[in-house]
């Protein structure tokens, strides 16, 4: 069985964009960074210590521990390279595993056939072992293993997450276009709000953003409705430590953090959508939720931020003129937000200058395929000096 204690490799993945603030998020749970790059960062770690990373972050996507690593120059050699690891001590013998994989090498000129080789050793070994083989297919809900080849460098990882991380569990429903969970969360950090300051969320959507926020706000773990990690089919997993965690997360809640979490939006069945997520999150009773027009939102007094996320325009057969849209939201914040932080989020920069307000900062994102930018804007009282 595999030694949860053991320290490797540990790979962790994010979407393109989100990497600083996953790096801080690994900071402050004690792991110092071994490595960087656009797509993630890499520690020393145990898998006892992915139970933890999986738990507690909010940016991140999988966390992908090292089982070997040695230079490949071709199919055959991959091939004998998988049969000899002891696979029998990773993958139960009556259990089920996926194989998804990073590949750049001239010999592969399509993933799945390396898929492939590398599921076919697995059960090879496995059946030599242990008289049986277990089943393999797409599901990512039990042992998944993951295959980085770039060039002639391959790694062979478990996959601790299963699923992404972003996958929260809470959004039961959404509108079209909903964005990710890890994204609304790298938002919230880019920005300058803290938990204690007013969040105000116009064109809410999903209310991903809000939900994020609380969550946040609350110090609630991100993984804390998740009932499923890729670590839990190890072989040689025991629950005693996850639930120590889980345990240790429920005591550090703060279930009455300060500052309102304001979610409007225009349309009533998003803000019906968003409720039902927020409710599904057990945060629904700290968001104040209101169908109105941007202009109708709710601001209170006190430090806070405003962050909206606005159509593109980008979608085939939308063509709706965004531009008063944008206009709109800048004589919003400038009307009725002074003394707030305002935020765009858009992946449209000539819409972007319709607001009509000098950007502070531009912090570049991605939504999927999409580059974007998040937009500051100080919202001064009174005429700025």
């Amino acid at each position: 069985m595999a030694d949860f204690q053991e320290k490797s490799t540990v790979s962790i993945t994010c979407p393109l964009g989100l990497s600083p603030f996953l790096e801080k998020e690994v900071i402050e749970l004690g792991f110092p960074i071994t490595a960087k790059r656009e797509t993630g960062v890499e520690v020393e770690a145990s898998l006892d210590d992915c139970i933890k990373l999986n738990f507690w972050l909010r940016t991140a996507h999988r966390v992908h521990y090292l089982i070997e690593e040695t230079r490949i120059d071709h199919p055959d050699k991959l091939r004998n390279w998988i049969k000899k690891m002891p696979w029998e001590n990773w993958i139960a013998s009556d259990g089920y595993f996926s194989v998804t994989s990073r590949i750049d090498h001239h010999t592969i000129e399509n993933d799945q056939y390396a898929n492939l080789v590398v599921k076919d050793a697995i059960a090879d070994r496995i059946r030599y072992k242990k008289n049986e083989r277990p089943d393999s297919g797409p599901d990512l809900q039990k042992s998944v293993i993951f295959l980085y080849w770039n060039r002639d460098e391959a790694r062979i990882f478990i996959d601790t997450s299963g699923e992404s991380l972003s996958r929260r569990n809470y959004r039961s429903a959404s509108v079209s276009a909903p964005m990710q969970e890890s994204l609304a969360a790298g938002i919230i950090e880019a920005t300058n709000w803290e938990p204690g300051m007013h969040f105000i969320n116009p064109m809410t959507g999903s209310g991903t953003l809000a939900i994020e926020a609380v969550m946040k706000a609350m110090n609630r773990a991100p993984a804390s409705l998740r009932n499923n990690f890729g670590f839990m089919h190890i072989v040689g997993y025991e629950e005693e430590l996850y639930q120590q965690i889980r345990d240790d997360a429920k005591k550090q809640i703060n279930k009455t953090p300060g500052g309102k979490f304001i979610a409007t939006d225009s349309d009533a069945s998003a803000i019906i959508t968003a409720k039902k997520n927020a409710q599904t999150a057990g945060v629904d009773h700290l968001i104040e939720f209101s169908t109105c027009d941007i202009s109708d939102t709710p601001v209170p007094d006190g430090k806070g931020v405003v962050v909206v996320n606005p159509p593109y325009g980008m979608r085939l057969g939308d063509d709706t003129d965004l531009r008063p849209l944008y206009k709109k939201i800048g004589d919003f914040m400038k009307s009725d937000c002074a003394g707030k932080t305002g935020y765009v989020f858009t992946g449209n920069n000539a819409l972007a200058k319709k607001v009509g307000l000098r950007a502070k900062s531009r912090t570049t994102f991605f939504n999927s395929t999409i580059e974007c930018r998040l937009l500051e804007y100080e919202l001064y009282e009174g005429s700025k000096k």
